[in-house]
C-alpha cells in the first residue's frame, strides 16, 4: 500500500525567469506542437507581455498563462495561451487558474479578452455577452470579456505576435 501523501499542484504564481523551459515544454505538450510556445517567444521578444503565471507542482509547472497588451484599446490585455499538463487537464485546475484571473480583472476593473472554448471560460467567469460588441480579427463568437463593467463597443487590435495564428 502506497503511504506516500497525495501530490497536489501549490497556488498560482508569477513565473520565474529560470521556469522558461519548462513552460516552453509544457506549451508544446498541451498543444502538440510549437505554435503557442513560439507565440510567448515572440510576446516576449516584443516587450508586449504583461505577465505570465504558472501553476507549480514540486520543482515543476503544470499550469500556465500568458496576458499580453492589447495594441487597441489601450489599457486591455488580452490572455492566451492557456495550458494545462495533459495527465492534469480535466481536473479543474484550468478552471481555478483562470478563475482567479476574473476575479482578479473584476476587483482591480482591468478589461481582458480571451478568444476560445466558450463553455470553459464562461464557466470560469468570462462573458460572451459582454464582448458582443467588440470587433475584432477573430471569431466574435468565441471572444469573451471579463474585468469590463457593461457590453463596450471596441476594436480589438492584438499585438504583432498573433498575425498568422
Amino acid at each position: 500500500m502506497n503511504t506516500d501523501p497525495p501530490i497536489f499542484p501549490s497556488f498560482l504564481r508569477p513565473m520565474r525567469a529560470d521556469e522558461t523551459e519548462q513552460v516552453d515544454a509544457l506549451l508544446r505538450g498541451a498543444f502538440g506542437g510549437p505554435k503557442e510556445a513560439e507565440l510567448v517567444v515572440k510576446l516576449r521578444k516584443s516587450g508586449v507581455m504583461a505577465g505570465e503565471m504558472v501553476l507549480p507542482l514540486g520543482d515543476g509547472v503544470i499550469g500556465y498563462y500568458a496576458l499580453s497588451k492589447m495594441v487597441e484599446p489601450k489599457g486591455w490585455l488580452c490572455l492566451a495561451p492557456v495550458a494545462i499538463a495533459p495527465e492534469w487537464q480535466g481536473k479543474n485546475h484550468g478552471k481555478r487558474m483562470i478563475s482567479q484571473l476574473v476575479a482578479w480583472a473584476e476587483s482591480t476593473k482591468q478589461p481582458v479578452v480571451v478568444l476560445g472554448q466558450v463553455a470553459f471560460y464562461e464557466a470560469a467567469g468570462f462573458s460572451q455577452a459582454q464582448a458582443s460588441q467588440l470587433q475584432s480579427p477573430y471569431p466574435v463568437e468565441h471572444t469573451m470579456l471579463a474585468g469590463h463593467d457593461g457590453t463596450p463597443a471596441a476594436k480589438l487590435t492584438y499585438p504583432k505576435a498573433f498575425e498568422g495564428l
